[in-house]
């Protein structure tokens, strides 16, 4: 079965990509859990994202389409990125999540991704 791991991440984590103390290790951490699941052949597909400082967000209200430009204070996590994975079953997928970098000082969400068949 297919799973997406979301990975969400403080801002002080975003900023050890590019803190040259810190990204080392940021970044060592984040290749040696990808490492490990293309090891285990589980990677369907993955992104990770850049900053929330270059996230923009659309709406429509009233027929009108709104633009807001990031960054987005409101919230204590910002999307870091993601992973689909193929796993047998729901405690391998909450397995790999746990052990995300991101699981350390932000959160990783599971989600079922939904069925093709589903979607018509």
């Amino acid at each position: 079965m297919q799973y997406m791991i979301i990975f969400r991440e403080p801002l002080a984590e975003f900023d050890k990509r590019q803190d040259p103390d810190q990204q080392g290790a940021y970044w060592g951490a984040w290749g040696a859990y990808i490492g490990a699941m293309r090891a285990a052949g589980v990677i369907v597909k993955g992104d990770g994202l850049l900053p929330p400082s270059t996230a923009t967000i659309v709406r429509q209200r009233d027929g009108a389409r709104l633009i807001e430009d990031g960054p987005f204070p409101d919230v204590k996590e910002q999307l870091g990125g993601y992973f689909v994975i193929e796993v047998p079953d729901l405690d391998a997928a909450i397995d790999w999540a746990g052990r995300s970098p991101a699981a350390l000082a932000g959160s990783v969400e599971v989600r079922p991704v939904m069925p093709a068949d589903m979607l018509l």
